[in-house]
C-alpha cells in the first residue's frame, strides 16, 4: 500500500478536520501518500480528489466542519456508483480508504472493501447513535455547544418565571439530551429511548411552582417531538408561560472540544494502523476509555443504547 485516501460523508461534525489531519499525519509519517476527496461519495464518482501535504491540515485541529466538505449520495448504494467510484481510485492511484461519518458512509465503506478496496470508517456524527463506540466524533462538542444555550436560556426562565422547552438534536437518539439536560440540571429530559406522559411532565412543573420554584427547562430531544408540539400539548394542562427553543445547527458547528480533538486523532491514526496491516471493512470506536474496532457489517445488525443511567440520575436529582 502506497497511497490512501480520505472522504468525509454525511452530516458535518466537530473533529473532522482534526480527524483528517491524524490520517494525514500519521500516513505521512509512515511514507505512504494521501489524497483528499472533496463532498464524500458524490467527489470520489466525480474525481474530485487532489493530494494533501503536511502544510495542508497543519491548521485544521481547531477547525469546525470539513474543510473536504461533506455531500449524502444514495446513489452509491447502487453498484454502477460504486464501480465509478472504484475506477477513480484506480486512476489516481489509491489503494485504501479512510471514510469519516455515520451509518451510510459505512455502508458505502463495506461495498468498497467488498470490491477489494479496503475502507475504514471513523465515526464522525454528533448524534452519538454508532453502535460499538461509547463516543463518536463530534458528540462532545455538540453537547458543550447545547449546555451553553441551556445555561443562557434558565437565566430568562428565571427572569420571567418561564418554563422553556428547549430542543436539541440526535435524530432517533437522545444523548445529546441526556448529556445536556444532566448537566444543564434540566428539570425534565424527553428521549425517544423512554415514553413520557405529558401529564406527568405537567404535574412536576406545577409541583415545582406551588414549592416555590417558578420556572423549569425541560429539554427535548427532536426524534420525539418538535418543541413548539410539545409547548402547546404541555399548555393545555397549565399555564406555565411556556416558550420553546429550537437550537438547529449551531451544534453541528464551533470548533471540536479537546476531548473531540484527542479522540478524533487517535481514531485517525489508529486507522491508519488497521490499512497498514491489510485490514479493510472495519469501523473504529472507543470502549471504555480503548481505541477498538468491529466489523462493519456488525455494527448495521446493532443498535446503540443511550445511557439510561443519566436518565434516572436526573429523575433523582430534578424530582
Amino acid at each position: 500500500m502506497k497511497r490512501i485516501g480520505i472522504l468525509t460523508s454525511g452530516g458535518d461534525a466537530p473533529g473532522m478536520n482534526a480527524a483528517v489531519r491524524a490520517v494525514t499525519l500519521k500516513a505521512l509519517h509512515e511514507g505512504l501518500e494521501v489524497y483528499g476527496i472533496n463532498y464524500g461519495y458524490a467527489g470520489l464518482v466525480a474525481g474530485d480528489i487532489f493530494p494533501l501535504s503536511k502544510d495542508d491540515v497543519l491548521d485544521m485541529i481547531q477547525r469546525g466542519g470539513t474543510f473536504l466538505y461533506s455531500a449524502r449520495y444514495p446513489e452509491f448504494a447502487q453498484e454502477p456508483a460504486q464501480l465509478a467510484g472504484i475506477k477513480q481510485l484506480k486512476k489516481f492511484g489509491i489503494d485504501a480508504l479512510v471514510v469519516i461519518g455515520g451509518d451510510g458512509s459505512y455502508h458505502g465503506g463495506l461495498r468498497l472493501t467488498e470490491h477489494g478496496y479496503n475502507a475504514v470508517g471513523l465515526p464522525g456524527t454528533i448524534d452519538n447513535d454508532i453502535p460499538y463506540t461509547d463516543f463518536t466524533i463530534g458528540f462532545d462538542t455538540a453537547v458543550s455547544t447545547a449546555l451553553d444555550a441551556i445555561d443562557k436560556i434558565r437565566d430568562t426562565a428565571v427572569s420571567h418565571e418561564r418554563t422553556f422547552i428547549v430542543e436539541v438534536m440526535g435524530r432517533n437518539a437522545g444523548d445529546i439530551a441526556l448529556w445536556a439536560g444532566v448537566a444543564g440540571g434540566a428539570e425534565e429530559i424527553i428521549i425517544p429511548e423512554k415514553k413520557f406522559d405529558m401529564a406527568a411532565v405537567a404535574e412536576h412543573i406545577n409541583s415545582d411552582r406551588q414549592a416555590g420554584r417558578k420556572h423549569s427547562v425541560v429539554v427535548l430531544a427532536e426524534g420525539v417531538m418538535h418543541a413548539p408540539e410539545f409547548a402547546e400539548e404541555l399548555s393545555k394542562y397549565g399555564d406555565f408561560h411556556v416558550r420553546s427553543t429550537v437550537l438547529g445547527h449551531v451544534q453541528r458547528g464551533g470548533a471540536p472540544t479537546a476531548r473531540d480533538r484527542v479522540l478524533a486523532s487517535k481514531m485517525g491514526a489508529y486507522a491508519v494502523e488497521l490499512l497498514m496491516q491489510g485490514k479493510g471493512g472495519l469501523a473504529v470506536g472507543i470502549e471504555n476509555n480503548q481505541i477498538t474496532y468491529h466489523a462493519m457489517e456488525d455494527l448495521f445488525d446493532s443498535k446503540h443504547k443511550a445511557d439510561m443511567s443519566l436518565y434516572d440520575l436526573n429523575r433523582d436529582l430534578s424530582h
